[in-house]
C-alpha cells in the first residue's frame, strides 16, 4: 500500500473539475469540493476524494440531480423541512444547516429535517457551521442498509452518523462526530484496498457469526451495531441508529430503514419507496441563548484541560478529546498535503480519463 501526497490546491482544483463536468454550478462545484476536501484535511480519508467516482456513477445513474432546486417545503419560525430535490448532499446538506443557523439567529434554535437527497460527505463539515457562528450544531444522517439490528440477521438500518460540535475558547471545539455502528463502511473500503482483515466485532456474515473479512457484505453479511454484540452493549448503538434513522427521514418524509437508496449505482432503490431519496437533520442552537457565549466557552475550555489531565493506564498517552486529532491532522495535512492511497489515485485518474479532465 502506498500514499501519493497532493497539495490542498491541487485536489481542489481536481475535484472542482469534476463537479463542473457533472454539470454543477460554480457555487454548488465549489461548495461540493469543500466538503469533500475538509474530510480529506480531517484524515477522514473514506469521505473525501475518493468517494468522487461513486457520486459521478450515480449521477450518470440519473440518481443525482447536478442542478437541483433546493426548497423548504414546509416550516414553523424554528422548524422546516427542506426538499433537496434529489441534489448532491455536499449541496443540500449546508443549505439545510444555514436555514437552521438563520432559524436559531432570530429565535434561539433552529432544527432541519431533509428529504429527497444524496450522500453528505463528514457530518462533522455541517456542524462546523454552527459552531462558526458561537452555535452548537448537530448534524446526522440516515444511510444505505448495511446494519444488522440487535439479534437481527437482516440489513435494516445505515451506518447513520451522528455530530454534535460546541464552540470552545482557546482551544479547537469539540466535535464528536461518529458512525452508529460499528464501524463506518468508508472503515471497510479502506481496509479492501489495503487488503487488510478488520478487527473482530465490526461485521456478521450471512448467518449472522461474526468475521474479520472487510469483504463480507459483498456475500450477504451486515455491519454489526455500535457495541458490537448484545453482550457488548449492541443495543444502544441500535438505539441511536433508530434515533438517526426517524429524525432524518420518519420526520421529513425520506426513504427510511431497508427503502434508503444504495450509495452504489449497480444496485437500484427499492421498486416501493417509502419516501423520497435519502434524509437528514439539523439543529443549531444560539449558546447565548443559555449563558453568555464565552462564560461557556471559558468552562468548555476547563472541562477540555481537565480531562486532558486525567491519569491514565498507559503513561505514554493521553485522553483525547473527540475532534482533537482530525483538527491536528487538518494543520498537518494543510502544510505537508494530503495523502492519498494508489488505488485511489489511479481510480480518480481513470475518472478523469473518462471526463476528459486533467488527472491528478
Amino acid at each position: 500500500m502506498n500514499f501519493i501526497t497532493f497539495t490542498e490546491e491541487k485536489l481542489r482544483t481536481f475535484t472542482h473539475a469534476v463537479f463542473i463536468k457533472m454539470g454543477c454550478s460554480e457555487e454548488h462545484a465549489t461548495l461540493a469540493t469543500d466538503v469533500l476536501i475538509k474530510s480529506d484535511l480531517r484524515g477522514i480519508d473514506s469521505h473525501g476524494v475518493a468517494r468522487l467516482s461513486g457520486y459521478v456513477r450515480l449521477w450518470e445513474k440519473k440518481r443525482i440531480n447536478a442542478t437541483p432546486n433546493i426548497r423548504i417545503v414546509h416550516e414553523t419560525a424554528t422548524t422546516a423541512t427542506i426538499d433537496g430535490d434529489a441534489g448532491l448532499g455536499l449541496v443540500v446538506a449546508p443549505f439545510a444547516m444555514k436555514v437552521a443557523i438563520e432559524k436559531a439567529e432570530k429565535y434561539g434554535s433552529g432544527w432541519v429535517s431533509v428529504k429527497n437527497s444524496n450522500h453528505f460527505g463528514i457530518a462533522g463539515y455541517h456542524s462546523l457551521l454552527a459552531v462558526e457562528k458561537d452555535m452548537i450544531g448537530i448534524s446526522m444522517t440516515n444511510a444505505s442498509p448495511l446494519v444488522a439490528p440487535t439479534y437481527a440477521n437482516e440489513r435494516l438500518l445505515g451506518t447513520n452518523p451522528m455530530c454534535y460540535g460546541f464552540p470552545a475558547g482557546k482551544y479547537p471545539p469539540v466535535i464528536v462526530d461518529m458512525a452508529t455502528a460499528a464501524a463506518a463502511n468508508g472503515k471497510l473500503e479502506i481496509a479492501q484496498r489495503a487488503n487488510k482483515a478488520v478487527p473482530e466485532g465490526w461485521i456478521q456474515d450471512k448467518d449472522g457469526n461474526s468475521s474479520i473479512n472487510p469483504n463480507e457484505l459483498k456475500s450477504g453479511g451486515a455491519l454489526l451495531p455500535l457495541g458490537s454484540d448484545k453482550d457488548h452493549g449492541s443495543h444502544k448503538g441500535y438505539g441511536l441508529s433508530a434515533t438517526v434513522d426517524i429524525l432524518s427521514a420518519v420526520l421529513s418524509g425520506a426513504n427510511y430503514g431497508p427503502w434508503v437508496p444504495p450509495f452504489v449505482a449497480f444496485l437500484e432503490p427499492s421498486a416501493n419507496p417509502v419516501g423520497e431519496g435519502l434524509g437528514h437533520f439539523f439543529g443549531a442552537m444560539r449558546v447565548d441563548g443559555f449563558r453568555p457565549a464565552q462564560d461557556f466557552k471559558d468552562h468548555l475550555d476547563n472541562w477540555i484541560e481537565r480531562f486532558k489531565s486525567a491519569k491514565t493506564i498507559d503513561p505514554n498517552k493521553k485522553v483525547i478529546i473527540p475532534g482533537e486529532p482530525e483538527h491536528a491532522f487538518e494543520q498537518e495535512r494543510k502544510v505537508s498535503g494530503i495523502p492519498i492511497i494508489d488505488v485511489v489515485v489511479n481510480d480518480l485518474n481513470e475518472l478523469a480519463s473518462k471526463l476528459g479532465i486533467e488527472g491528478l
